[in-house]
Parts: C-alpha cells; structure tokens; sequence
C-alpha cells in the first residue's frame, strides 16, 4: 500500500472537486467504491485460485511421499546402501554358478558305495581292537592314595 500523508490526501480532494464539481463528487466517489470492490473482489479469487494451486500441488507432494511409504522395503534399502552398484552381488552369484557347475562335473558316490565302505571300516575297527581287561581276566592295578 503506497504511503500518502494528509498533504497528498488534500490534493487530490482539492483536483477532483475543480475537475468533478462539488455536485458530482457523491456520486464519482460511488462509482469510484463499486470499482475498488470489483477489483477486490477479483483480487480475492485470483488468490483463492492460487490458493487452491497450491494445495493441489501439497496434496500431490503427500500422495507421492505416501505411495513411497507404501512401498518401502527396507531389504532394498539396505542392499543398495551395501552394496550400490551391485558388484558384490554378481560376485557372489558367479561364485555360486562356478561352485554348482564344480559339483557337477565331480558328481559324488552312490550313497550305497558309501554305506558300504563304512560297514568296512567298521568291520575293521572291531577286528583291530585289542582284548579289553574283562575278557583276559586281569585286574587293573589299584593305586593307593597315600602313594
């Protein structure tokens, strides 16, 4: 709002009585009110209009900031905090093809080879075994506790 002091005041009063005439100023000064209503008026919707621009665009921030809530994954967000541009995960998926094709190149025995090199292991272990003292009849030697 521009600053007018009483002396500015005075002069236009003093202009639009020389040039309106004491008789018509009621009736400019009416005319004059009615156009600062309209354009206040205007003014009031024109910000409203921008008003309403403004929330729409808010609402927009909200339903995007929502959706990614919605859609939050904090594996993701921790993979791609580790591990950003994905080397060490192809790294580790390599290793996991060459040892898969490793195994299948070397495929391991028949569960019956292994079953039966067991039983001969076994049997084996009990042929070696030494003759316990129960069997020979000896007594092992008892210390006493003062020696």
């Amino acid at each position: 709002m521009p600053d007018i002091g009483w002396q500015e005041l005075f002069l236009i009063a003093l202009v639009t009585i020389l040039v309106v005439g004491p008789k018509e100023i009621p009736r400019v000064l009416r005319t004059v009110s009615l156009w600062a209503q309209k354009i206040r008026g205007m003014a009031r919707e024109f910000q409203s209009g921008i008003d309403d621009l403004a929330r729409e665009a808010d609402l927009d921030d909200f339903r995007k900031e929502l959706a990614e809530a919605k859609d939050f994954d904090v594996g993701r967000n921790i993979e791609d905090m580790i591990d950003p541009t994905g080397e060490y995960a192809k790294s580790i998926q390599d290793l996991e093809n060459s040892v898969e094709s490793s195994l299948e190149e070397e495929p391991l025995d028949d569960i019956e080879d292994v079953d039966a090199a067991a039983a001969d292991a076994d049997a084996d272990a009990l042929d070696d075994a030494p003759e316990g003292p129960a069997d020979s009849g000896d007594k092992l030697p008892v210390k006493s506790a003062g020696a």
